[in-house]
């Protein structure tokens, strides 16, 4: 079987042949693309609406113009702004500046600083295989969770330093599933007898054709196929995992290889314009090889997972479901932009549960990876009638 050329139907973010469709995994119409209204008179005084994708921009801003007094951000998609966080201090003027840049002000009392102090306590103190936590810049605390796996003991040991970080810095929770990573056998893309997604297709640093997925795939084997049993058709080229990320570049073994950045629904595809920073409370959507779409919110940035394999850092923490299969998967909003990469969770789509997802900007940066030459301006995803998708 030749390779020379993939069909984009594989090529493009596919997660293989036949995509189930979940009834709740429905894409908003983009209908919402001049959102940005406001009343100009009232810009410098009043919250701006935002979309989700001009909302994570605006935070990006922010975190740098505000500097310590900054304590994080989320998106509000019931009001469609953007609420910081800021740490009341000398300088009279940095609720000022963030209202006149259009986002809604909230001041509280956990510093990014004290938060990340308590994060690094846990990871000194507590660091158990099936424990979890991320900053929550909605309760301005830490969220940490725990898997069905820490009991006796090791729950006792995580209640403690989590008691021991003080009153209002964070929050315990239990998880009825197992942290786990989501690689497994069946379709899709196949390596060393497992089965992970295609993520995003990119372009190399030296300019030829790969694709990102989970490092943990591509711990499992360094070379790919397409087709279970098949020949390879791309070859590891960087991994991460575990450590500071769960990433892979695997570059296609045919120079020739039509990569497109975008994202195959099965019957219509979502070209993808750029990488984007999450955003805390926005809408994103997943796409796996076992089971299809699936849409959710992100629930904390710079998350830890102790899987068994070992502890992994910087990920995004999500109530979008996944199972076994869907690693390496893509995470991705409706305007079309790429999140995430799926790493893993607990739980599966009949239950939910928690998920975690390796930022699709730290990867690009780490391997040296460009996304989005083969999209144009991107269009986005097609509205829905509330049922399903429509073209």
């Amino acid at each position: 079987m030749s390779h020379k050329r993939i069909p984009k139907r594989r090529a493009a973010m596919a997660a293989g042949g036949v995509v189930a469709l979940g009834a709740a995994a429905v894409l908003l119409p983009n209908a919402n693309a001049s959102q940005d209204g406001g009343t100009p008179h009232d810009a410098a005084a009043a919250p701006r609406t935002l979309k989700a994708a001009d909302a994570s921009d605006l935070a990006s801003r922010l975190a740098g113009l505000l500097g310590d007094a900054f304590a994080g951000s989320y998106y509000d998609t019931g009001e469609q702004r953007l609420v910081v966080n800021v740490v009341p201090g000398d300088d009279d003027q940095v609720v000022a500046r963030a209202r006149k840049a259009g986002a809604e002000v909230r001041e509280v009392g956990n510093s990014m600083g004290e938060l990340s102090g308590g994060a690094r306590t846990l990871r000194s103190e507590a660091t158990i295989p099936g424990t979890s936590w991320a900053l929550d810049p909605r309760t301005n605390k830490i969220l940490v969770t725990a898997d069905s796996t820490v009991t006796g003991a090791k729950w006792d040991r995580l209640e403690s330093t989590v008691e021991s970080l003080g009153p209002g810095m964070a929050t315990l929770k239990k998880s009825a599933g197992t942290f786990k990573t989501f690689v497994s056998g069946g379709d899709a893309v196949f390596g060393g007898g497992g089965r992970c997604s295609l993520g995003f297709n990119v372009t190399a640093g030296d300019g030829s054709p790969a694709f990102l997925t989970a490092g943990h795939c591509g711990v499992a084997d360094d070379q790919w196929s397409d087709v279970q049993g098949g020949q390879p058709i791309a070859t590891v080229d960087q991994t991460v995992f575990p450590g500071e990320g769960d990433f892979a570049l695997v570059r296609y073994d045919d120079p020739a290889t039509e990569a497109p950045s975008e994202v195959d629904l099965g019957d219509q595809t979502v070209r993808i314009s750029r990488a984007a920073e999450a955003t805390v409370g926005q809408r994103v959507f997943r796409m796996g090889s076992t089971t299809g779409l699936a849409d959710g919110q992100i629930l904390g940035l710079d998350a830890t997972v102790n899987y068994p394999e070992g502890t992994v850092t910087g990920l995004i923490q999500t109530d979008v479901c996944a199972e076994p299969g869907d690693s390496g998967g893509s995470l991705f909003t409706q305007d079309g932009l790429a999140t995430g990469l799926t790493s893993g969770g607990s739980g599966d789509c009949a239950v939910g549960g928690e998920t975690f997802f390796q930022p699709v900007t730290t990867a690009l940066e780490a391997v040296g990876a460009t996304l989005g030459g083969d999209a144009g301006d991107g269009e986005g995803v097609g509205g829905v009638d509330g049922s399903g998708l429509t073209g």
